[in-house]
């Protein structure tokens, strides 16, 4: 499975398929933010991060520009990643509770992190035919991680893509925070994105984000 784990990231690592996508990350590795000037922004595609064993899956939508656009992991380096590991190390999951750059210490336990579209999208707003491009590399994940029994989407896109994924209809399986559904040999568990706009007007909070983790794992025992 790691082998196959390892051949997926570098599938992902090589994908040229939306030339967009491709250009817009190029040109923020180059142009960069001018607080972090001093970094070598990745400026790729970006692979999934976690435990092969994981029972949870954690699908997002795209990587940040300023975030795992330049660290190169999932949730990385801005504001969404210090609510998301935060919330994984205070229900067990991680060993930290902060997440800044590769090779910082950080492991997952039980769980995996992907995400619906693998390279920063301009405005964080992917179109409908990259979220198809990019579909087999969730579904790919999700075949190799075969102790996976949770899906935690964050967010209504991500919630989307994974009913298209699995070819069931979207508008069966309403989306809200909190909510649980049943889809086949798996469960999907909704919550907000934790996105500056949803964390900084308070529609999530740090209890709720941390309530879905708890709720997470008691559905996985």
């Amino acid at each position: 499975m790691r082998d196959s784990l390892r051949k997926l990231e570098h599938d992902i690592l090589q994908c040229q398929r939306c030339p967009r996508l491709l250009s817009w990350c190029a040109r923020v590795a180059r142009e960069k933010r001018r607080a972090y000037r001093d970094w070598d922004y990745w400026g790729r595609p970006v692979p999934g991060f976690g435990d092969p064993e994981a029972r949870v899956y954690i699908l997002g939508l795209a990587p940040g520009a300023h975030g795992a656009n330049r660290t190169g992991r999932v949730f990385t380096g801005d504001s969404s990643g210090d609510w998301l590991y935060r919330a994984l190390w205070e229900t067990g999951f991680a060993n930290q509770p902060e997440s800044t750059r590769r090779g910082d210490g950080l492991a997952l336990s039980g769980a995996w992190i992907g995400a619906s579209v693998r390279c920063a999208p301009p405005a964080n707003r992917p179109l409908p035919e990259e979220f198809a491009r990019c579909r087999e590399y969730v579904a790919r994940e999700l075949a190799l991680l075969k102790s996976v029994r949770v899906v935690v989407a964050l967010g209504r896109l991500a919630h989307d893509n994974f009913f298209v994924l699995r070819g069931l209809p979207r508008n069966a399986f309403p989306f809200s925070h909190g909510a649980v559904h049943e889809a086949g040999c798996l469960i999907l568990l909704d919550s907000y994105h934790p996105s500056r706009q949803n964390t900084q007007t308070g529609r999530l909070t740090r209890e709720m984000l941390r309530a879905v983790f708890h709720h997470a794992r008691r559905l996985v025992q």
